[in-house]
């Protein structure tokens, strides 16, 4: 096995430093969760918004007030 050199050790700690810096992530993990929440509250909107579930929970209600005990 060779001894690495001044330069590769240079380059090897530098890019080490690189993969292990964290600096700014939490603003893009941030912005990804925002984005997230944003698409997933617009989905529900036209899910709940749709026709079949307006539909399904009319149906509920007037089964609950017409029925008998």
């Amino acid at each position: 096995m060779t001894t690495p050199t001044p330069e590769t050790r240079g380059l090897r700690d530098r890019l080490a430093h690189l993969r292990d810096d964290d600096t700014g992530m939490s603003t893009a993990e941030y912005a990804i969760g925002t984005i997230a929440a944003a698409a997933f509250g617009a989905l529900l909107y036209t899910v709940i918004t749709g026709d079949s579930i307006v539909g399904a929970l009319t149906a509920i209600v007037q089964r609950a007030l017409t029925s008998t005990f």
